[in-house]
């Protein structure tokens, strides 16, 4: 398949492959890890999903009782995600997450293959940006990927360096292997949960 557009960081790379139907990350559903870290939290928590490709998990989450908004800068990927959540439609939104703002603080930012979709140059700003949108005590929970090839997307991360970012903000408190990866992620990804200091 043939693409126009080779630059993650632009909105047009992401949507050429959402129109094109070239989504390999996309494994049309809920992964298991967030459906635990749901059933298991002692309350819902306000959530803020930036990069949310399809957003299969904005309906999951609101049918929880979670308030949850996701942003994507792609057109064609708010489409396909507002498609697939049906009447929680209204809570996905078009936005850079670097200038967005949430109407509230969320509690809880989940990470769905938005930091590997971005080159690592890109992640200081990107970490950054979380620690702002995060209170102390607030949670970073989600997916990092792990490889050390450094043609992306997906960009993958050695252990040590996504440490490096995030231990000046964030502590991590939960850390697991992940059993139900599609193809492009498999055996290369962690679950893990990072509370804001």
């Amino acid at each position: 398949m043939k693409f126009d557009s080779r630059d993650p960081q632009a909105a047009a790379f992401w949507s050429e492959r959402f129109e094109k139907q070239f989504t390999p990350w996309d494994r049309g559903g809920v992964p298991q890890a967030l459906q635990d870290f749901v059933a298991r939290s002692p309350q819902p928590l306000a959530t803020l999903i930036p990069g949310c490709g399809t957003g299969y998990e904005v309906a999951f989450l609101a049918e929880a009782g979670w308030d949850v908004t996701a942003i994507d800068f792609s057109e064609a990927a708010v489409a396909a995600a507002r498609a697939a959540t049906g009447k929680w439609a209204d809570r996905i939104l078009t936005a850079d997450f670097f200038t967005f703002m949430p109407e509230h603080p969320p509690q809880l930012i989940y990470e769905r293959a938005f930091l590997c979709a971005l080159p690592p140059e890109r992640w200081p700003a990107i970490v950054q940006r979380w620690s702002e949108l995060l209170a102390p005590g607030a949670l970073l929970a989600g997916f990092f990927y792990y490889d050390k090839t450094p043609k992306g997307p997906p960009f993958g991360a050695a252990e040590d360096e996504l440490h490096r970012l995030l231990a000046p903000y964030f502590k991590r408190i939960e850390d697991a292997a992940v059993a139900d990866s599609v193809p492009v992620f498999a055996q290369k990804e962690r679950w893990q949960v990072w509370r804001r200091k």
